[in-house]
């Protein structure tokens, strides 16, 4: 997997609403693996700072909704079929 630098920022001064997150998320999952970092910014719906858009990248990677490649593009890998199924599984624990 690509290596990002800003995957583990501390100190952030700004948090996203969720409603920006859930924006952000749905145009990964609509144009996957087609924008790098920098470009799929520049073509986000609606504008978003870049330092909240880093977090919300770092958000998603962190609970395995996106990934980058090797040369960098977003994909979105979160499965609802598999989610499903893990969630019906007896034990797990949901709370």
């Amino acid at each position: 997997m690509h290596e990002v630098s800003f995957m583990r920022q501390e100190n952030y001064t700004r948090y996203p609403r969720l409603d920006t997150v859930l924006m952000v998320e749905r145009f990964i999952d609509e144009n996957s693996g087609e924008y790098k970092v920098y470009q799929l910014w520049k073509n986000l719906p609606k504008k978003v700072m870049y330092q909240t858009y880093k977090i919300i990248l770092s958000y998603l990677i962190d609970i395995n909704k996106i990934a980058i490649d090797s040369e960098g593009k977003i994909g979105y890998i979160w499965s609802e079929k598999l989610g499903q199924k893990y969630k019906k599984r007896s034990d797990l624990k949901w709370e």
